[in-house]
Parts: structure tokens; C-alpha cells; sequence
């Protein structure tokens, strides 16, 4: 096993019991006026697939960024000699969630609420699971995913052998499910939704996380900021059991936690969530355009906020369109559409303007990168290059490629959507080293690597592109 700069946080914590606090209600509400949607439990049967520790083999992308921290970084991965296009598999709908793969499959689910296994080499299917009807947007009050699907990121467990899943299905409802990898059978399925929320109002865009044998879900709004939706994080054990544990952004209404790499994950298993702006535009911070750190049992601890959060709320200037990442020695970059980044002490986040550092970087969605001496920013104007020295950042390379990258040896692979093309730069001096057509993506499209190869998500399946 290689070692490299950064921790990769394991997604359990071994050997320590768990105690999780029972919430009443389990999650099987609707909105009101909403048709319900019958919806089967199904308890978890024993997995024969072997309990592995983590971290696991450098091959096995098992959730958005590689890992917990989000960093999106293998540093074994040889450099590419060419990129070469060597299968595309069309599937039942768009794939806006990033691939994983696990062995020698690619698990990838599509908007049509399908989860797929593809042999890695091939593209060839080796199961798909259709979990439910996806949700029409003329249905929604607003939305520009049509139809809605499977959106958020999947993670996969090695402890049970499960791939989970949120699905939004017509009701409306999410679901989430757990299906064996091997056999694509649905072991795990139940509500997702908490008591209390408008279910047509949330979309759930946000990557999942697992830790602390839990799977973390955050809930965000529809494009156009309608209807009475706010910041969710809710989690489940990963058998499915239990009540559903929640925390809800205390704001009047918004504070979406939408960022598509979701929620970062330290060692210790606490949760890091990055949520947009809300209603409030005076008065006391309402936790909203913010950075907060929750426990393993989603019990709010800690918080930051820009010093001027009111005047990004009422300009939709928020944090919330970046999801954080956790860096090297307890620390974590923020970013999101003002244009200012965030270095933060994990331990002490600081309140509102209690940052450690703060530079004008650029305005970002998706998903940043680190290799733990540079960072990759997903700017709307292109891909910059952050130099990370002694807890603090300096600006470094910048380039028109737009997308959020992904770090294999010493190259970054961005997806730049308005040319469907995936790019592999060298990483320290942002020149490319050559490209390759894959087709039209979605806007946040994130390449997975794996091996020699590398995998991206499009409009219409999955591409496998060869180093």
C-alpha cells in the first residue's frame, strides 16, 4: 500500500462501539398534499463478501474524491502516455452522480433511478437495478434535472458489501438503498425523508459519506431557490434500522447543503457540511452561508461564517456551492461564490470572520483537490492552482479548463464541459499534457481514477478512457 501526504479517513471506525441516540419518527412522512409512496423495508441480510479495513486497495474509488477528506488524489497513479477512449456504455438515463469502482467493476447510477455494475475494462454490464420511477420536472415547482433521479454521489461500504444510494422516486420520496455489489440485489431500502420536510421542495445533490457504520445524506433546493426547503443532513445506519438521525439548518428558509462532493468526513468522524445562503439578510446568524462541523450523531458543534454573511445571503453569494476539504494538519479550505477562499482550523472554525486566512481566490462549484502541498479550485472562469505552505495558501497557475479535477501522480484529470472533453494537465505548471473527447456532461461532471484508466459519467452513460 502506498503512503502519501494525506490521511485517507477510513469510513468505519473500527473496533468502537457506536452509540446512536433513537429520534422519534422514522423519516416516513410526506408533504402535505403529497400522494404517499408505498415503500417496502427490506432488513439486511448477512453479506458474504469479506469485512475489509481501510484504508482499501489504491484501485478502489469508493466514494466522490476517493475518500472522506475529499481530496480526489491517488500518488501511485502513473502519469499518462496518451489518453484513449476505449469503451462508452450507454445507459437508461444521465449520469450526474460521479462512478465509483470497486475491484474490477464501475458502479454508476443514472437519473432514471438505475444502478448499474460495468466491467472496468470492457464497459460490458454486469447487473443493473432499477430502484424506483424518477420524479418528472414538471412535477417540481422548479428544478433543471429532467428527469430526477439518482443525483448525489453513491458510497460504497466493504463492510457489509453495499453500495447505497439516494433515489428520488414519484411521490415524491427518496429512498435510500443499499444493493450487494456482486448481484445488484436491493438489501437495504427505506425513507429517507424526516419528519417535518417538504419533500417536493429538497433535491438531494449532495455527494453521500459513510462513517461510523452510518450513511450521511444532505438535502439542498431545487435550481431556482422555490418552495420552503432548508439545510438537511440526515443519517442511517448502514442495516438499515434504527431511526433516522437529523440536524436541519436553523434558518426561516434555503440554507441548502447542496455541493456536489457532500459531506467531508475527518478521522474522528465528525462531519463537515458547507451550506448556501439563507432567507435571513439581518439579525443574528442563522448558521446559513456557512462551514459547520457536526458530530457523528449530527449534533451541531461548530460553525464559520464571512464576516459580512448577510450581505452573500441577499446577493446569493454564499459558501454553499463548494463542499469543504480537509487538508493536512487539521485544516480545511473553503470556497464558494464570492470569489474569497477560506483556510479554517477544523478544531475552532471561528465563528463568524474568525478565519485564519482568507484571500481573494475565486468564485467555485463542485469539488476541489489536494494533494497536500497544492490545492485545485473548481473556478467558473477556469482551473486554479493553490500553493499550500506552512497552513497557508498562495496563488499559482491558473487555466480556462473549467470542472472539478481529480489528482492521479502528477497530473489533474478535469472534465471542461462546454467542449465534452476530459483533460490531463501536469500538475505543476498547469500545462496541458493532452485530451480527449467523451461526449456532453453534466456541469459538475468529476472524473474517477482507477489503475490505468480513467472514468467519467456523461449525458447519456459512462466513458472509459485508457492512460
Amino acid at each position: 500500500m502506498k503512503h502519501h501526504p494525506l490521511l485517507r479517513v477510513p469510513f468505519r471506525v473500527m473496533g468502537v462501539a457506536i452509540v446512536v441516540f433513537v429520534l422519534a419518527g422514522c423519516g416516513n412522512s410526506f408533504a402535505a398534499g403529497s400522494q404517499p409512496v408505498q415503500v417496502t423495508p427490506l432488513t439486511l441480510t448477512p453479506s458474504t463478501t469479506p469485512t475489509r479495513g481501510t484504508p482499501l486497495n489504491n484501485t478502489d474509488w469508493t466514494t466522490y474524491h476517493y475518500e472522506n477528506t475529499r481530496a480526489g488524489y491517488i500518488a501511485g497513479m502513473p502519469d499518462p502516455q496518451k489518453l484513449t477512449k476505449t469503451w462508452n456504455t450507454d445507459l437508461d438515463g444521465a449520469v450526474y452522480a460521479e462512478p465509483l469502482v470497486v475491484g474490477k467493476q464501475v458502479l454508476v447510477a443514472t437519473e432514471n433511478d438505475t444502478l448499474y455494475a460495468l466491467d472496468a475494462d470492457t464497459g460490458q454490464i454486469r447487473w443493473q437495478t432499477n430502484v424506483g420511477t424518477p420524479v418528472l420536472q414538471s412535477s417540481l415547482p422548479c428544478g433543471n434535472i429532467n428527469p430526477l433521479g439518482i443525483t448525489g454521489t453513491p458510497v460504497y461500504d466493504p463492510a457489509t458489501g453495499l453500495v447505497f444510494a439516494v433515489a428520488e422516486i414519484t411521490g415524491p420520496a427518496h429512498i435510500l438503498v443499499g444493493l450487494d455489489i456482486r448481484t445488484g440485489r436491493v438489501k437495504v431500502r427505506r425513507i429517507a425523508d424526516p419528519v417535518g420536510m417538504d419533500v417536493v421542495a429538497h433535491q438531494q445533490r449532495a455527494a453521500l459519506a459513510l462513517a461510523n457504520n452510518t450513511v450521511y445524506i444532505a438535502y439542498g433546493g431545487l435550481a431556482g431557490d422555490c418552495a420552503n426547503y432548508h439545510g438537511w443532513v440526515v443519517a442511517s445506519q448502514t442495516d438499515g434500522n434504527g431511526s433516522l438521525l437529523t440536524y436541519q439548518v436553523p434558518t426561516t428558509r434555503e440554507g441548502g447543503i447542496w455541493a456536489p462532493s457532500g459531506p467531508a468526513i475527518d478521522a474522528n468522524g465528525r462531519v463537515y457540511v458547507s451550506v448556501g445562503n439563507g432567507e435571513t439578510t439581518q439579525g443574528g446568524w442563522d448558521h446559513s452561508d456557512s462551514i459547520l462541523r457536526l458530530s457523528p450523531t449530527l449534533k451541531l458543534e461548530d460553525g464559520f461564517a464571512p464576516q459580512n454573511w448577510q450581505q452573500e445571503n441577499s446577493q446569493d453569494a454564499d459558501l454553499g456551492s463548494m463542499g469543504p476539504l480537509l487538508l493536512p494538519g487539521g485544516l480545511i479550505f473553503a470556497d464558494g461564490k464570492s470569489g474569497l477562499g477560506y483556510i479554517l482550523h477544523a478544531n475552532a472554525l471561528g465563528g463568524v470572520g474568525g478565519q485564519a486566512q482568507v484571500e481573494n481566490i475565486c468564485a467555485s462549484f463542485g469539488g476541489a483537490a489536494t494533494n497536500g502541498s497544492q490545492i485545485f479550485v473548481p473556478c467558473t472562469s477556469g482551473l486554479k492552482q493553490l500553493l499550500l505552505n506552512g497552513g497557508k495558501v498562495s496563488a499559482g497557475w491558473t487555466s480556462p479548463i473549467v470542472g472539478s479535477p481529480v489528482i492521479g501522480g502528477n497530473t489533474v484529470y478535469c472534465v471542461n464541459g462546454s467542449d465534452g472533453s476530459l483533460y490531463a494537465l501536469d500538475s505543476a505548471t498547469g500545462k496541458v499534457r493532452m485530451n480527449v473527447t467523451i461526449g456532453p456532461t453534466s456541469r459538475f461532471a468529476t472524473p474517477t481514477l482507477a489503475g490505468k484508466h480513467v472514468y467519467v459519467g456523461t449525458l447519456s452513460g459512462v466513458v472509459g478512457v485508457s492512460l
